[in-house]
């Protein structure tokens, strides 16, 4: 197995990892977590609400037991419309290949405990890709215009990064492309910023540096003022080593976010100004996450553990966790036991996803090398200068 096959196993199934250990308790505080779980989360666990077929504000979904969400639903078809074209994508790729998908092609919804289409299970901020391309037959590049600004976008965009291994600023501009079907502001922004630091953490002896880096160096408004406050806050910490130290790590991102965050201290009750598009705002579960790949050093465990146990949009923060520390320290980095009973219990061959983009990748990475090569050529071809006549 290639490195890039081998790193894009380690960032598929490390982002599933996150999604399901974070969707049991999605939502919730830390406060509400301890006290139901009876202490941190340290794995994974059953639902919320035992009657979870009626309970509100779950039902009908069966969260947790290692129940993949919504998260890992839509990077595996994206990573299906890689397959398809084994190429670059755009906003054109997802009203053509990842819409079809999503309407046409009934799966396995774990949560569902049922076959039933994608655009059954996904939240209505996934459904506007479907309204907005299919039924509105609306400009691909500009369908995300009006949508609520949340996490949609960013938390399926691993496979972007591994399309551009090693190469942050390609896979922001491809992110920002595709994400552009489906968001706008600084919930497309945060797609192209996680998609760049996946890309940074799969090269060859990245390290969580260079995954900052990266990061600070393409985005954009106020998800770069998140970051850099995230950044700040986290800096000179010590690793968490006790349940208290990992509480204030957690209460010290939170603060760090809170000034970006549009939804507000509540977040089931959310602010009036929540989720509309802003250039001062971001969304809290890009720096969130970064800021336990930093406070934690880019150990999965840790980092996911903490995303986890920070409650609110648990499984999207531990999604992007996971796949960038899972990026940094390969397949080994996750936790076999969890991913096992995870594979098991959503009936779903993570790890084969994984590979197929790896696979994937390789392809495009072939295809990149010659358009270079061409490219090079070209410049030659342009830059020479001719003998002046004498």
């Amino acid at each position: 197995m290639s490195w890039l096959e081998d790193r894009a196993v380690a960032v598929i199934t490390g982002a599933a990892v996150g999604d399901a250990l974070g969707g049991a308790i999605e939502g919730w505080t830390p406060e509400q977590i301890e006290e139901r779980h009876g202490g941190r989360v340290t794995g994974i666990v059953g639902p919320w609400y035992e009657n979870w077929r009626d309970a509100r504000p779950i039902a009908p979904y069966h969260k947790g037991d290692g129940h993949i969400t919504d998260d890992t639903l839509m990077t595996r078809a994206l990573v299906e419309v890689y397959a398809t074209r084994r190429d670059h994508l755009d906003a054109y790729a997802v009203a053509e290949d990842l819409v079809p998908l999503m309407i046409g092609e009934p799966r396995w919804i774990p949560e569902l405990e049922s076959t039933a289409l994608l655009l059954q299970r996904v939240f209505l901020a996934e459904k506007w890709l479907v309204a907005r391309l299919h039924y509105g037959h609306v400009d691909p590049r500009e369908a995300g215009v009006g949508n609520i600004v949340n996490c949609g976008a960013a938390m399926y965009m691993a496979p972007v990064g591994l399309a551009n291994p090693g190469d942050p600023r390609g896979a922001y501009a491809e992110a920002i492309d595709v994400a552009g079907a489906h968001q706008s502001s600084y919930g497309r922004e945060a797609a192209g910023v996680f998609a760049a630091m996946v890309a940074a953490a799969v090269a060859p002896g990245a390290t969580v540096d260079d995954v900052t880096t990266a990061a600070l160096d393409v985005a954009h408004d106020g998800t770069r003022a998140a970051l850099v406050a995230v950044v700040e806050a986290v800096a000179g910490r010590a690793v968490p080593a006790t349940d208290d130290d990992e509480r204030e790590l957690a209460r010290v991102v939170r603060d760090a976010v809170a000034p970006f965050d549009s939804v507000g201290p509540e977040y089931r009750q959310m602010s009036m100004d929540a989720r509309r598009p802003s250039r001062t705002k971001a969304i809290e579960e890009l720096p969130a996450a970064l800021g336990f790949v930093l406070g934690h050093r880019g150990d999965f465990r840790g980092a996911v553990l903490g995303a986890v146990n920070y409650g609110r949009d648990a499984d999207s923060i531990a999604v992007m966790a996971g796949a960038v520390c899972a990026g940094l320290g390969g397949p080994e980095s996750v936790p076999a036991e969890w991913l096992d009973e995870i594979e098991t219990a959503s009936q779903m061959d993570i790890r084969e996803t994984g590979r197929l983009m790896g696979q994937v990748a390789l392809d495009i990475a072939a295809r990149d090398r010659d358009r270079t090569r061409a490219r090079l050529t070209a410049l030659e071809d342009l830059t020479v200068r001719e003998e002046e006549p004498a």
